[in-house]
């Protein structure tokens, strides 16, 4: 007895796995259109298996994709004959639709949302069907009607994903911020599903449609996450100020936390917006006692005044690091602020040996190893910026050794090969920015295949390599923040080695340095020289891009950004600049983003 039902265990089995191959050879029929050869297969399974209503439902489709509608609604009848599904209904309408026998198919559909009067529980999926066949005005109906049935439940996030298809920003908009209001701790996936819609032109009409309606919601409830949202609005379009006045308003309410506006204070200076993040970091320094919070606050305000402080100011700022030491002390919870000073006072103040002096007194302290190593990493480059290589590669090569495929360890060999290139070691150079191209760090294994690519393209244009050696020294004059040297030095160079292969990077390079110096017009002469002469040379997407980028922030000239912008979309599609010039054109174009 026990042998037979073994026997037929095996052999259901075995009906069972052929059944499914049978049914997988249709549907790759189906998927490549063969739609005939699929419904023979699918007709066999369905007289075998007569109570599948997945084969039934195939059967359904495939007619109606053979324009077979009377066997499609043969097969539909037949299943409502058995039971009354109204989603089976909303099939029968369809296929009334696909022969545009338009009242038909209507008086179907009213039908199953009829349906929905003495069975709510059936709402969603009676949208959901209609959703399928991207009947969405439909699918709106049903979830209309849902807020008067079951006003417990809430659609409005259903109905928001519909609009959007749709194309009605202001009624997603809506549905969205109705969603926030029933689940406020949905309120970053929100964010995310809008972000799209919006750019960073507060003119933009679905920016306006969605201050309005925060602003209303303020006005008529003011939740906290009405106040979150409008100040990720303001973000988006970089009006961090106004963003900042909503945090305030956020923080009156949830004084536990300084943690958003930290964040804020960070992006702002992160994006060169300085008035609003001394503002902020200010604001920060009045109202916390929080150690770690006061100390960055007090260390991003005296970075930002360092960036255009003149030889007296710089005394003032230097005071001011001697003060917060006083209060603070040197100690591990004030490491950071030593790192920020010791590249002051090397870089700013000029003063490499008081910069190693005080670092080499950091280092006493009780460190890990990976605080150990950032102090040395900027020991070796203070090191570097006195030219004294050798020694620079000492400490670059022992945070390689003692802290082995680390971040910073791949950091110092980038470090060891950019300095070897500084002293003209081109060639070992060369063999440790072979290794970092596979950095897991996407910055370093960039940098490190970019300066690669310019030591292999030049280093054989002559024998003594007096080129390569002029822009590395350049570069180096740039890192020591001699940016109006390093500009005379590749004066130098293009007027000395004119149309050779290094000419491309040397415009490039200037043209940096010239921005950085605020020479705006010398640097659109240089870029465009470079979008002239060099149209397929490896930079040229570079040079439309930051030439793009030039007219819309420093020089005011949106149209011609487009123009730049646009340029990148049509030509240079595998420029790793694509997906921003695209963002940057179809906002400066006024459409809305999707």
């Amino acid at each position: 007895m026990l042998q037979r039902f073994f026997i037929f265990l095996f052999v259901l089995n075995s009906l069972s796995s052929a059944a499914q191959h049978t049914a997988e050879q249709a549907e790759s029929y189906y998927e490549k259109g063969a739609f005939n050869k699929a419904l023979i297969i699918y007709e066999s399974l369905a007289k075998q298996y007569p109570n599948s209503y997945n084969y039934r439902i195939k059967l359904i489709d495939i007619h109606q994709q053979l324009e077979q509608y009377d066997k499609s609604e043969t097969i539909i009848r037949s299943i409502l004959e058995r039971r009354y599904n109204p989603m089976i209904e909303i099939m029968l309408g369809y296929n009334f639709q696909l022969q545009d026998r338009k009242d038909r198919a209507n008086a179907h559909y009213e039908n199953a949302i009829a349906f929905t009067d003495e069975h709510p529980n059936y709402i969603y999926s009676i949208a959901r069907k209609f959703e399928e066949y991207a009947l969405l005005e439909r699918a709106i109906q049903v979830y209309e009607k849902a807020k008067v049935l079951t006003p417990q439940k809430d659609y409005s996030i259903q109905l928001a994903k519909i609009y959007g298809d749709l194309g009605n920003v202001e009624q997603m908009f809506s549905n969205y911020i109705t969603y926030i209001a029933y689940a406020p701790s949905h309120i970053n996936s929100i964010k995310r599903a809008i972000s799209d819609f919006i750019s960073e032109n507060s003119e933009n009409e679905n920016n306006r449609y969605l201050r309005r309606q925060l602003l209303i919601r303020i006005q008529q409830e003011p939740s906290t996450y009405w106040y979150e949202m409008l100040s990720w609005l303001y973000i988006q379009e970089k009006a961090y100020q106004k963003a900042f006045i909503q945090e305030k308003a956020l923080y009156k309410r949830q004084p536990e936390s300084l943690y958003r506006i930290i964040e804020l204070a960070n992006l702002a200076h992160t994006d060169h917006d300085d008035a609003t993040a001394k503002t902020i970091y200010n604001f920060i320094l009045d109202v916390t006692q929080n150690l770690g919070a006061v100390l960055s606050a007090h260390q991003a305000l005296l970075e930002i005044d360092t960036k255009t402080a003149d030889p007296q100011q710089l005394e003032v700022i230097d005071e001011n690091y001697k003060g917060l030491f006083k209060t603070y002390g040197k100690n591990e919870r004030t490491l950071d602020l030593q790192l920020a000073y010791g590249k002051f006072l090397a870089f700013h103040k000029k003063d490499p040996n008081a910069a190693t002096t005080f670092l080499k007194q950091s280092l006493t302290l009780n460190l890990t190893k990976f605080e150990e190593a950032e102090i040395k990493l900027l020991l070796a480059d203070i090191l570097v910026l006195q030219e004294k290589f050798n020694e620079a590669l000492i400490f670059y090569s022992q945070i390689q050794l003692n802290l082995k495929n680390s971040p910073i360890a791949q950091e110092a060999r980038f470090k060891v090969a950019k300095t070897s290139y500084y002293k003209g070691d081109f060639d070992w150079a060369e063999s440790q920015l072979k290794v970092l191209k596979s950095s897991t760090s996407q910055l370093i294994a960039n940098d490190a295949l970019d300066l690669k690519l310019l030591i292999s393209d030049n280093k054989y244009e002559d024998s003594t390599q007096t080129a390569l050696k002029s822009y590395a020294k350049a570069d180096l004059l740039a890192f020591q923040n001699k940016p109006k040297a390093a500009i005379s030095l590749l004066d130098q160079l293009l007027k000395a080695h004119q149309g050779e292969s290094i000419t491309d990077q040397a415009l490039f390079k200037q043209a940096q340095l010239f921005e950085q110096t605020k020479q705006f017009d010398k640097a659109e002469a240089n870029y465009l020289q470079l979008i002239k002469d060099y149209r397929d040379g490896i930079l040229a997407d570079d040079a439309h891009y930051h030439l793009a980028e030039l007219y819309r922030n420093a020089l005011d000239q949106p149209e011609k950004a487009k123009d730049y912008y646009e340029i990148i979309l049509f030509k240079y599609q595998d420029s790793i600049y694509f997906v921003e010039a695209r963002r940057r054109f179809r906002m400066l174009r006024g459409d809305f983003i999707n």
